[in-house]
Parts: C-alpha cells; structure tokens; sequence
C-alpha cells in the first residue's frame, strides 16, 4: 500500500515515528504538506496537485493537520475521501474535536463527565454571574483556539476571575469557563485510543507551581493502568466525536473520571516514551484491517 502522512513538517516525531512503522510493516511511506496542496473539484474525478502534479495511487492517509490550518487541512483530507481514499481521521470528526465548545456539547449529550463549563456571549457585567456558574474560584478560563496549554488562565479568586474574563471580552476573545478539580492536584490523564480500544495511557504531572500537565509545558509523564471507568470514558468520548484516533485527556476526581479534551491529532513522542510502546504501529495495523474492509465492500457493491 501507499500511506500518506499529511504533515508540514517532516522532521516532527510523530511524522517520522508514522513513516518508519510504514515502511517497517512494509507499505510504502509518503509525507505530504497538505498546505501545499491544490484541489481541484468538478463533477467527475476530483483530485489534489501537489507540487504541480496529480497524486495518484494512495490507498490511506493519515492527517496530522495543525490547529492553525484546520479549515484547509480538513478540506485536503474531505478531497481525499471524496477520492475514495481512506482516512485514519474523517474529516468531519477532526472539524468536530477542533471546536472545544462543540465537542463538549457532543459529550455532554452523551452523558459523560466533565468538568462544569459555562459559555457566554460578552454579557456586559455577567463576569461575576458566570463565575458563580462553575461554582466560584478558583477557576479555569480558557481561549477555545488555545492548543497546547496555551490560552489556559488559573483565577485563584473570584475577582481575579472577574477581572480576566472582563479582559477576554474586551478583547472579543472567545472562552470557555470551568470549574476547577483540585483533587486532580495538576495532574491528567492522556489515553490514546485507535481503533475503539486504548493502545497506551500515560499520567502527565505539570511542574512544580504549574496547574497544566502538558508536556511542552514542561510537565512529566508516567505509564498509568487506567481504571475501568476511566477506560470507559476515553473510549465514549472518541466514539461521541466519531475518531478513530484520539488522544483523550481525563482527570481524575471525587466524581470520577472528567474529560477535559478530546485531541484528533495527539502526538506519539509523549504516549511512546513514557509507555514504550508502538503507538505508531498499532496505527498502521488499523489501516491494514481498514483498507481490507473498504476493498471488500466495493467489491460487494460492484
């Protein structure tokens, strides 16, 4: 087979990690920039130029499509399901996860655990109002474009919360609140799910005096045996969002596991150095049983 790796940036881990399983399971391995790529739409055979010319013969791609180009990067990976390719990530699940406040809505129709969140539309002098909404401070006030801990305030006070959330407003910022799960202590959970199974799970700790546990923040992580409950709840939530793959982030609370965010483009250095174990595989291997379904029904509609 010919596996694409839609990425612009061929050096990142997580792309060579997906090219070396592929070539180790003995496919053929292409990196794409889907930035990069033209699309031509018309009645009969779409398809893509990259770098002025027509790509052809790929049997599956896998999107690493960055939260700066969702628009184009998920219309790169519709073209190619409109070409009869098969993706790891539908496109409509990646535009689905990108919007925070969407995906918690999704969940929340599910009946999964979440941290209470609030929303609103820059009530003049509803800053107090909807920090009594997640149940006072402390708090947490995110930008819903924030990626990687980005965007992410802790207001220790109801004031402070007061005095941040008036700020994003003025800005016209949009942002999520939430309450804040102190029994967490700093800490999540990221289980990553391909497949509808969970095929690693890590503990992330955020660094001494840091609330975020992300990595690039300069937390640290650690295998983790998830709970049943927990197991439960990462695999609702990626089947919730129509995901193969995610990376599912949890907290642990009195209440039981909390879903924080659902990740349609979770990285492998973080899950496989902790873990030890071939995430990047097991992505290839579910391409292998996809592509065989997908063949098998063409020729059962033919």
């Amino acid at each position: 087979m010919k596996i694409a790796v839609l990425s612009r940036n061929s050096q990142l881990y997580s792309t060579r990690r997906l090219v070396q399983a592929i070539q180790e399971a003995n496919h053929e391995a292409l990196v794409i920039d889907h930035s990069a790529c033209d699309l031509v739409i018309e009645q009969k055979g779409p398809h893509i130029i990259y770098k002025g010319e027509k790509l052809n013969g790929i049997d599956a791609i896998i999107p690493r499509i960055g939260a700066s180009v969702t628009f184009y990067g998920t219309a790169v990976v519709r073209q190619f399901e409109l070409m009869g390719v098969f993706s790891v990530v539908a496109s409509q699940a990646i535009v689905r996860s990108r919007d925070k406040l969407r995906s918690l809505q999704i969940l929340s129709r599910e009946g999964l655990g979440m941290p209470k969140t609030a929303f609103t539309n820059f009530s003049k002098g509803g800053e107090k109002q909807i920090v009594e909404m997640v149940g006072g401070a402390p708090l947490i006030i995110k930008l819903l474009e924030g990626t990687q801990g980005l965007g992410v305030v802790l207001a220790e006070t109801r004031k402070a919360g007061q005095s941040v959330i008036e700020a994003f407003h003025g800005l016209k910022a949009r942002i999520i609140v939430q309450e804040f799960i102190k029994e967490a202590k700093g800490a999540d959970i990221r289980a990553f799910v391909v497949n509808n199974k969970v095929v690693g799970a890590m503990k992330r700790q955020g660094a001494e005096g840091e609330f975020r546990s992300n990595l690039h923040r300069g937390g640290k992580a650690e295998v983790i045996k998830l709970s049943r409950a927990e197991k439960s709840a990462a695999l609702n939530a990626a089947k919730a969002l129509g995901l193969s793959v995610a990376g599912v982030d949890l907290l642990q609370s009195d209440r039981g596991p909390l879903i924080l965010e659902v990740n349609s483009s979770p990285g492998l250095e973080g899950i496989e150095k902790a873990t030890g174990l071939d995430i990047a595989g097991n992505i290839v291997s579910f391409i292998e049983s996809g592509v065989q379904k997908k063949q098998v029904r063409r020729k059962s509609d033919s």
